[in-house]
């Protein structure tokens, strides 16, 4: 069995999660190093039996103890773009936490950079690795929908997630972006593979009502007496209180997309609600399914059929609603290094994933329908290798 060496930049929760499901798995992993000045991480490692190796000062000094045979970056996102640049140049293939990077400038100079010789980078947008995602796929693939017209989706989080992005590094755009890049850049990488198409116009709407410090003592236990909003660390620049952090994304938010295609998408977030659902309900001219993605459920029926829908329950939930798409994954990320298949989404998906998340926050900025053709059109043209290099080389 081959041992993989592995470089760590950023030992956050999430890459720490990532690490102990690859050696759920069967990785044989050898931590080399990480570099991180907090490693929130390091504690996740532990417990899965994995040693987080040498703490080195720097990404550039840990780099300079390879080789390696896997890079993987799970520091928060505003350090995502300097990060990859670095382990680009670095020649070896990389693991990248969602979103890829953070604004529309760092993701055209990606592009740009990725346009030339590059290593393998594997994004981790972790429902593609889904069974039931695969399955969703799948269906929508071989026309069993026939032509999707419209899809209709959302997202509610019980109120200790939504508490949890409160107090975490999340809850601050200059961190980590939006509320919707961070948290449901997942979905739309979904949904753009469903309709095969890109956004043409977004519109949207959202805000903050309900982690504020306008409201006045609002309840912080449930019923049997059991504390609320505590029920994770926080980790790195962790705010004591969800409702009194210095928050400035968005806790609600709808959305609405025309795919140049005329497939037309709804979307409703919600990060504090009693009945937790992330939902996909795709109707097509020829049939229609509904993807339950947290009780991890698949039902579908032809629209010319009286019958029974036929259901498919997957089973495997888990507290955290991956419900195994970590270690689904992990044997993903394996294949793919070891040449016995594709990793499920590339680079360039997730960069369309990510602006078109950002087209839709920048419509919810501006109140206004923005239209995505300039937009597609800088990324195509950095995807040629077309413009400057401003921001890499202001980066680096």
């Amino acid at each position: 069995m081959t041992t993989y060496r592995i470089g760590v930049i950023g030992l956050g929760q999430r890459i720490a999660h990532v690490l102990a499901a690859m050696k759920e798995v069967g990785w044989d992993l050898d931590v080399v190093g990480h570099a991180d000045p907090a490693p929130v991480g390091a504690p996740i490692l532990a417990t899965a039996g994995i040693h987080a190796g040498r703490a080195f000062d720097s990404p550039a000094e840990l780099l300079r103890a390879g080789p390696f045979d896997l890079l993987t970056l799970g520091a928060p996102n505003h350090l995502h773009f300097e990060h990859l640049m670095l382990a680009l140049d670095a020649g070896v293939p990389i693991f990248a936490e969602k979103p890829i990077v953070r604004t529309e400038d760092e993701t055209e100079a990606l592009a740009r950079r990725l346009a030339g010789a590059s290593p393998p980078v594997y994004v981790g947008l972790v429902m593609r690795s889904l069974p039931i995602v695969r399955d969703v796929l799948g269906r929508v693939d071989s026309g069993d929908l026939g032509e999707i017209v419209s899809i209709d989706a959302t997202e509610h989080l019980a109120p200790d997630h939504g508490g949890y992005i409160a107090r975490n590094w999340r809850r601050k755009q200059a961190w980590g972006g939006s509320y919707f890049l961070d948290k449901v850049v997942h979905d739309f990488d979904v949904f753009g593979r469903l309709v095969g198409a890109r956004p043409e116009r977004v519109a949207s709407f959202g805000g903050r009502r309900i982690f504020t410090s306008e409201r006045r003592e609002p309840p912080r236990t449930y019923e049997d007496g059991s504390d609320a909003y505590v029920l994770r660390d926080a980790g790195w620049g962790a705010a004591n209180d969800a409702f009194q952090s210095d928050m400035d994304v968005t806790d609600h938010q709808v959305a609405m997309i025309e795919y140049a295609n005329d497939v037309r998408l709804s979307f409703h977030a919600n990060s504090h609600t009693a009945l937790t659902e992330r939902r996909w309900y795709v109707a097509g001219t020829e049939g229609t399914l509904i993807a339950d993605l947290v009780r991890n459920k698949l039902m579908v029926r032809r629209a010319l059929f009286r019958g029974k829908p036929e259901k498919i329950e997957y089973g495997g939930v888990t507290a955290d609603a991956h419900n195994g798409a970590d270690q689904a994954m992990a044997l993903d990320l394996l294949a793919a290094l070891e040449g016995r298949g594709a990793f499920p989404v590339t680079p360039y998906e997730s960069m369309e994933a990510g602006l078109t998340v950002m087209a839709i926050d920048r419509a919810m900025e501006e109140r206004q329908v923005v239209e995505c053709a300039p937009m597609w059109a800088r990324f195509d043209a950095a995807r040629s290798g077309v413009g400057e290099q401003r921001l890499a080389d202001e980066v680096l």
